[in-house]
This record gives C-alpha cells, sequence and structure tokens, in this order.
C-alpha cells in the first residue's frame, strides 16, 4: 500500500496528520453510507482519514449518472471499486516491442 503523509486542516478540528493510502471497499461503504445520510464532504474525509479532494473524486469514481433522495449525484461502492480496478489493471507501460525494436 502507498504510504505518504500531510498537513491537512479540518476547521474546528485543528490540524491533522493523516496517511494517503487507496481506499478499499470497506471505506467506499462507509463513504455511501454517510453520503446518503446527507454529510458534508469535510465530514466524510475527518471520518475516512483522507484529503477532501479524495472524496469528491471517489463520488466522480462512483456516480451512476442518476440522481439520489437528496438530489445529488447517486454514489454507487460497487461501480467506484470496479471503476478503481480497472484503473490499475491499465496502468502502466504496456508498449509492445515491434519487430524493428526486437532486431528481427
Amino acid at each position: 500500500m502507498k504510504q505518504s503523509f500531510g498537513l491537512y486542516f479540518f476547521p474546528g478540528k485543528g490540524v491533522r496528520v493523516m496517511a494517503c493510502k487507496y481506499l478499499d471497499f470497506q471505506d467506499r461503504k462507509k463513504i455511501a453510507k454517510m453520503y446518503q445520510e446527507e454529510a458534508r464532504v469535510l465530514d466524510i474525509a475527518y471520518k475516512i482519514g483522507c484529503h477532501p479532494a479524495t472524496i469528491y473524486e471517489e463520488l466522480r469514481r462512483g456516480d451512476t449518472g442518476k440522481l439520489d433522495k437528496n438530489q445529488r449525484p447517486e454514489y454507487d461502492p460497487r461501480l467506484a471499486q470496479r471503476t478503481f480496478q480497472e484503473a490499475i489493471r491499465r496502468r502502466g507501460n504496456r508498449r509492445t516491442t515491434t519487430t524493428a525494436e526486437s532486431g528481427q
């Protein structure tokens, strides 16, 4: 797991040092539950232990294209997990060698 550290300021809660990490499916389910209960992104980020930008990115990743009962974009943790896994699979240098490069 990739870990880095940063300082983030949460109004009313002070400065907090957090480790950046990849969100797992359990984190995504917590985000879905809190988002459905109309929690603010800042509060969700504080509870999960990541930067608010991470939550916004996660909400975009799991956007179904519909609106939920709160008239906000609907978030599906299964869709977000699948999108994340597909992005991980596409990573890296997948350049294929041509016959000219391989010397044949």
